[in-house]
């Protein structure tokens, strides 16, 4: 039997059992849940390192400049984090891509700042 096709049956058989087993859905969420927090505590991680890296580059910036980088890095965190309640209503949305438009670009604007002389 190729390889693909017995990873594919696999994935198949455990689908199944998340379906047909009685609170399959409920660990399903669990698990997922789970690698959510990891994957946010492996961006946090790659942030402080990123941070430590860079922390006298970051102080050269001033204060202004600074000032717009937090807060960029600020909306950015509070929009991933309320991305199901924006999400809800089409309204929502289109104020969620407006924000994170707005801290892309502050984030671009300071990355320009710092390239000048």
């Amino acid at each position: 039997m190729p390889e693909t096709a017995r990873n594919v049956l696999i994935l198949l058989a455990l689908a199944a059992l998340v379906m047909l087993a009685p609170g399959g859905g409920n660990a399903s969420a669990g698990i997922l849940q789970a690698l959510v927090i990891a994957m946010l505590a492996a961006i946090a991680w790659f942030g402080v390192r990123l941070y430590r890296e860079h922390r006298s580059d970051i102080y050269a910036l001033g204060d202004r400049n600074r000032g717009i980088l937090y807060a960029s890095a600020g909306l950015l965190a509070l929009t991933v984090t309320a991305t199901d309640r924006l999400w809800a209503t089409g309204p929502g949305t289109v104020v969620w891509v407006a924000l994170i438009a707005l801290a892309c670009y502050g984030v671009y604007y300071v990355f320009r700042a710092s390239r000048e002389y």
